[in-house]
This record gives C-alpha cells, structure tokens and sequence, in this order.
C-alpha cells in the first residue's frame, strides 16, 4: 500500500485547506475534472513538465491522470509528448497542458527547449529502481537551469504498488523533499493510488501562484499570454505545437 502524500507546510498550496495533510482522500471540492462537452474556452491554460529518468513510469502517469489508463506495454517515449486536461479551481476553467519528455540522454538536447514557459513540474523516481532516485537532482539542475524559480515542483516517487521490491523509502524521498522545498508524494499509475492528488496539488499550486501574481502585476498577464502555446490539428486529428517561449 502506498503512503499516504506528504506535503511542506511552508509550499502548501494556500487554495487547499490544511485537514488535506492529515486526510488525504479530502481534497478540496472546488477542484474538479472537465469532458471535452464542458470546455467552455479556458481562462488558463498551465503547461506542466513530467521529467525523470526512462522507464520510470511517466507516461503512464500521465495516461491515467487524462484518460485513466494505463499501458501495460508502455514503451519509452520519443522527443515529447503531451496531453491536455480540463479542470476547474474556484470556478475559473484551467487547461492543464502536461508535456511528457523523454528519459533518455540522447534526447536531452532535443527536450531541454520544452521547459521554457512552463508553470509547474513532476519529478518522478522509481521507487524499486535507486539510480532513478539518484538522478532526481540532475534532473532539477536542469529545470532549475531552464525554468523560473516560481515553478511548482512535486517529487514523486511512483510504482508504490511494488512496496516488495521497494529500494527506495519513503523517509528518502522525504528527506530529498525537504532538503530541495519540493512537494513530495508516492503514486502508483498502475492501481490509480495519489495519481489525480499529485497533478492536482500541483496544478492547484500554480493557479495560487498566478492569481497572486495577476494582483499584483500588470506586466505578468502580458507575460502569460506570450507563454501559451498554440495547438494545431493536423489532417489525420493529430495534434503538433508551437511552443511561444519566455
């Protein structure tokens, strides 16, 4: 079973309510999912990086937060990837567009150009797998290098459902938290466990970032609108991007 998330008191997201920290399963109700029969037109629209070594279940993670699969015959994914999800927070329609990069080192160069104009980030380990876990601050070096401090990061510690072969604790992953001001959860794409809290703490995060920042500065909404990215259907339904960077 996996552990119940774990959160920093001092990054809570201030739109969630503190019994979330003792009580999991209560997230904030003013937080939904949204069909496609629902999209109104979004007031925002978050682009969030999933990063982290290959094959530590990042695609799935995304498979089960947008559509609730999962793919037991996953393969590693190529360049970048991404998938769109509606949801509401305080009744504003948020589209959280989550870019899904690849693992592997021969694509580094190809990927690190994703980061630019992104509001949140998932750093994601294996938790059966320490090499994995060891890489998590090269990971953050390099979207602390490409990103703005204000991004909202989660580590997570995902396949929780194989505590048996488990190499990495929970109290490691904690400790990395701490020491980096990260969120931190474990999550299992395969079973569903902590998958929706983990994006929705995050998402949830940036919406509290942004709307402080919109109070507060005009030049921001400008930089907002310079940031979203334009998506195009090509002729056979798929979608491509053009990415407008900072």
């Amino acid at each position: 079973a996996c552990l119940s998330p774990l959160y920093h008191l001092s990054k809570l997201p201030k739109l969630c309510k503190l019994n979330s920290l003792h009580n999991p399963q209560s997230l904030p109700k003013n937080f939904k999912k949204m069909g496609k029969e629902d999209n109104q037109g979004e007031e925002y629209l978050f682009k969030i990086v999933l990063i982290g070594d290959s094959a530590v279940g990042k695609s799935n993670l995304l498979s089960r937060f947008s559509r609730d699969e999962f793919d037991t015959n996953s393969k590693a994914t190529i360049g970048v990837e991404f998938q769109t999800q509606l949801v509401e927070i305080e009744g504003k329609e948020v589209k959280a567009q989550i870019w899904d990069t690849a693992g592997q080192e021969r694509f580094r160069a190809v990927t690190s150009a994703y980061y630019r104009g992104a509001f949140g980030a998932l750093i994601v380990y294996d938790i059966t797998r320490s090499s994995t876990f060891e890489s998590v601050k090269r990971w953050l070096q390099e979207l602390n290098t490409h990103c703005d401090t204000a991004v909202a990061q989660m580590l997570v510690g995902n396949k929780c459902d194989l505590e048996d072969i488990r190499a990495v604790s929970v109290e490691e992953g904690k400790a990395l938290a701490e020491e980096e001001g990260l969120f931190f959860m474990e999550t299992s794409a395969l079973d569903a466990t902590n998958v929706d809290k983990a994006f929705e703490i995050v998402i949830r995060e940036i919406f509290s970032n942004v709307s402080r920042k919109l109070l507060n500065s005009d030049a921001y909404k400008a930089q907002l609108s310079v940031n979203r990215v334009s998506l195009v259907n090509n002729s056979d339904g798929a979608q491509s991007s053009s990415c407008c960077s900072r």
